[in-house]
């Protein structure tokens, strides 16, 4: 289950969106399915990640990275790029985060046959469930701007739903993971 909220964002004019949720693995399991690294299984379970690449890694811990969606909504929303700037951290009380904002590169200029679009500081945190090793309490803010010539209602409407399947696709790819 998932709980979807939002508010007015303070940085473009669109919607800031939470989502929040108890998930049934580890924090490890839910941060290896969605850890922001080249090859990874986010593009395995995503539905709205199409490819993830590493553009430059700065450090351990700092890259800058382009995703690719694919066409959403009854191909409504065209295909997407996403330039960023990712940062992930691990705390000592296990909880690890993903934080990340747009950013231009010289290496990745837009692509043709994709809108470019904004991710405007965004994040997830997977944090233990105290006393249960095999929960994790799920936090995710995105605030993004689409891009192109959407109707405003279109986002609106897309957004929760696909923070919903979000969550139950993540559900199912850390459940297939423990498998």
């Amino acid at each position: 289950e998932v709980a979807v909220s939002w508010r007015p964002s303070t940085e473009f004019a669109g919607n800031l969106y939470k989502g929040e949720g108890i998930l049934p693995a580890s924090p490890r399991d839910v941060w290896e399915c969605i850890k922001p690294v080249a090859g990874g299984l986010r593009t395995k379970w995503d539905q709205n990640v199409k490819d993830f690449e590493v553009i430059e890694a700065i450090s351990d811990t700092v890259s800058v990275c382009r995703t690719t969606t694919p066409s959403a909504c009854m191909r409504i929303i065209s295909p997407r790029e996403f330039v960023d700037v990712v940062v992930m951290k691990q705390y000592e009380d296990g909880t690890v985060v993903s934080a990340a904002t747009n950013v231009e590169h010289p290496l990745c200029p837009p692509q043709p046959n994709f809108v470019r679009g904004f991710n405007y500081p965004c994040g997830c945190f997977c944090i233990p469930v105290p006393g249960e090793p095999d929960r994790t309490e799920l936090l995710t803010f995105f605030q993004t701007d689409l891009g192109g010539y959407l109707p405003q209602t279109v986002v609106d409407s897309f957004f929760p739903s696909s923070i919903s399947g979000f969550y139950s696709n993540l559900t199912k790819a850390v459940k297939a993971l423990k498998a």
